[in-house]
């Protein structure tokens, strides 16, 4: 019976990790697309859509909170900041993508790599925390832990698979 439930366990974990990365690997997707579109558009451009999107929301209330946020955000924007920005999304972004698809592969290198991106990542999302709480970051950073600890586990599990092969002796031997 412990067996049993420890299989669905497994099952219901490897589903859990197999669903979070796929998950990391539509954010990066997305961060491609955003890093593309920031070097295709102007910080002018930006801003005009960014009043054209919230015009209706400031008519009906001039004090909203997200709606006002976005219009300074837009109107403070510089073309060395959007260029940065794209910089940052697609670098970030192919990382992403790349060290999800190795994974989802079972690409032994990739594990550790997405370990190490994640927790520099965390720890950088930690500081921003300190600095600035954000409940988006705080719940953003809950996950990546949770993928680090995920991932943790399936290396350390392919590599004790992989030790109790043929082929995982043989490499021990010579």
């Amino acid at each position: 019976m412990t067996l049993a439930k420890g299989s669905t366990d497994r099952t219901l974990l490897d589903k859990t990790f197999r669903v979070s990365l796929i998950l990391k690997g539509l954010d990066g997707l997305l961060e491609l697309v955003g890093g593309i579109l920031l070097l295709l558009v102007s910080p002018a451009q930006i801003g005009a859509w960014v009043r054209l999107l919230t015009q209706h929301e400031l008519s009906e209330d001039p004090h909203d909170l997200v709606a006002t946020t976005l219009v300074h955000w837009a109107g403070t924007m510089t073309v060395s900041a959007t260029l940065f920005g794209a910089i940052y999304l697609l670098l970030h972004g192919a990382v992403k993508v790349v060290l999800v698809w190795a994974v989802l592969k079972d690409k032994m290198w990739a594990y550790p790599w997405m370990i190490a991106f994640l927790m520099a990542f965390i720890l950088y999302q930690s500081y921003e925390l300190l600095v600035a709480f954000s409940w988006g970051l705080a719940l953003l950073t809950a996950f990546d832990i949770f993928i680090v600890w995920l991932t943790w586990r399936e290396y350390r599990a392919h590599r004790t698979r992989n030790a109790n092969t043929p082929a995982g002796n043989a490499a021990r031997q010579a």
